[in-house]
């Protein structure tokens, strides 16, 4: 994981909890107009992938306890993990890209309509993603995955200054490449080449050479506006677009987006696609459901978006008639660290992914509310544009002073916590009753995090080990590690 050179080590400090009479006060647990709906207070879960779901896409049992054990907490808002739009294979993620996956969502939605007792809505994330391989074995690479063409012949006959490879048979070309340095590498293969080498085939948005991708902007509109249809039959109180991260959406509105066919280059075209997108589901779920969008504040990484773009991304997709925009920071390939022979590259591993999901290991601003400022600023513009849409501050947020205070002060309309509800999903009940000081502070080392990485269920290490022994509860690795935070005893 990429980390500061001289990181400093930030503390969990003491905080200040309401009584149940300033809690009942407070603008954090004062209702908000989402779109159609209202959400009883602006506490908002954000989505996160908890690797629970079959192979095929499907909501499992752990599933639905998992999303259980968060309503029970009451959050104003929980949204459901990012959830594949495509009738593809994807791992153990939940899919909507098909009718047969209704009835299992349909469950989530009433598993979570029962355990909060109606107290939460539920939005769920909706995704599409390009292929991304694992790193071959060199020469794995160079014998089945290398294109060798007459480029690779004149590039090795200037290189070893011997004209006889601008003849040389495919098989002469790998085998030499294959025993080859890292220099001369760097001058036959081209960027894309080294990428796949040393990291991993991986589909960029700009592959225009590939007829798929050369077709997305014909073929996403749908496939989200049918995705969301299931949601809204499946009861989900409305869906969240997911334009963040290193995923396909993103990869139109990011600044590295040149493609030449009017959807790529100036801001204005990278984002005809995500309003085409935006477009489509509206048409097809209607104005009396809510449709939000989670994008990125800054990409962090060299020629990416920074806060300017979000600034008229914001503005634009407000004036397009989102419900709500809900802000995140980095989570880019283009930064990630090279990942190990046989493993997928994990977009998380950068500055990028730091800024995503920082720790307490830091610079001298720390990870509490690292990206509020940039959320702020979008906001303000987009309320001096006129509009009064919903938006949702993330990252780094876990007590109560620290979330009221960014209300109060207009920088978001909502706060969302992730890792904070991961660590004690009872948080929002807990607050709200005036016993805040029973809440598990989540201590951002980043455990959640290196499970998912490893695709691998997520728990969190202030609980997971935690009265093993309870009868009935749900383990994994041969016991060692529970699946469910406690129950609370209130």
């Amino acid at each position: 994981m990429w980390k500061f050179k001289n990181p400093i080590r930030h503390l969990i400090t003491d905080t200040r909890w309401p009584t149940a009479a300033d809690a009942g006060k407070s603008l954090l647990y004062r209702p908000i107009r989402i779109g159609p709906v209202e959400a009883e207070s602006r506490t908002w879960v954000p989505a996160m992938v908890p690797w629970r779901a079959t192979e095929d896409g499907f909501v499992t049992q752990e599933n639905l306890d998992w999303y259980r054990r968060f309503a029970k907490g009451r959050p104003g808002v929980l949204v459901v993990e990012a959830t594949g739009v495509r009738d593809i294979s994807s791992g153990p993620l939940l899919r909507i890209g098909h009718d047969r996956f209704i009835p299992g969502l349909r469950k989530l939605v009433e598993t979570v309509r029962d355990a909060s007792e109606g107290h939460t809505r539920l939005f769920i994330q909706i995704i599409d993603f390009l292929s991304v391989k694992r790193r071959p074995e060199r020469e794995k690479y160079f014998a089945r995955f290398l294109q060798v063409s007459d480029r690779h012949r004149l590039a090795l006959a200037e290189v070893t200054a011997d004209s006889a490879w601008r003849n040389a048979v495919s098989e002469r070309v790998r085998e030499f490449l294959n025993a080859a340095p890292d220099d001369v590498l760097e001058r036959v293969l081209d960027e894309r080449e080294l990428e796949s080498l040393r990291f991993g085939y991986r589909e960029h948005v700009t592959d225009m050479h590939l007829p798929h991708i050369r077709e997305l902007p014909q073929v996403l509109p749908n496939i989200f506006a049918d995705a969301a249809r299931r949601a809204r039959e499946a009861g989900f109180d409305g869906v969240e677009l997911h334009y963040a991260h290193a995923y396909t959406m993103a990869g139109f509105l990011s600044a590295l987006n040149n493609r030449k066919d009017g959807y790529g280059g100036p801001r204005e075209n990278r984002m005809r696609l995500p309003l085409e997108v935006f477009q489509a589901v509206r048409t097809t779920v209607g104005s009396d459901y809510v449709v939000g969008v989670r994008f990125l504040a800054d990409e962090v990484i060299p020629g990416g978006n920074h806060l300017e773009d979000a600034i008229y991304f914001g503005v634009e997709f407000a004036r397009a008639g989102f419900d709500f925009l809900s802000l995140s920071k980095g989570g880019k390939f283009e930064d990630a660290q090279q990942p190990k022979v046989g493993q997928a590259v994990y977009p998380y591993t950068g500055q990028s992914g730091y800024e995503c999901m920082p720790t307490v290991l830091s610079d001298e601003i720390g990870p509490f509310g690292r990206s509020v400022p940039l959320v702020a600023a979008i906001k303000r513009a987009v309320n001096d544009a006129g509009f009064a849409t919903p938006v949702v501050a993330t990252g780094g947020i876990s007590t109560f002073q620290q979330a009221e205070a960014i209300l109060q002060n207009g920088q978001a309309d909502i706060a969302g916590f992730a890792r904070q509800a991961l660590a004690d999903p009872d948080w929002f009940v807990k607050v709200k009753l005036g016993r805040g000081d029973e809440v598990r502070r989540c201590t951002y080392t980043n455990y959640c995090e290196a499970l998912d990485q490893a695709h691998r269920p997520v728990t969190c290490k202030l609980w997971d080990r935690f009265e093993l022994n309870e009868p009935g509860i749900a383990t994994i690795d041969e016991g060692r590690r529970r699946l469910l935070a406690p129950e609370w005893k209130a």
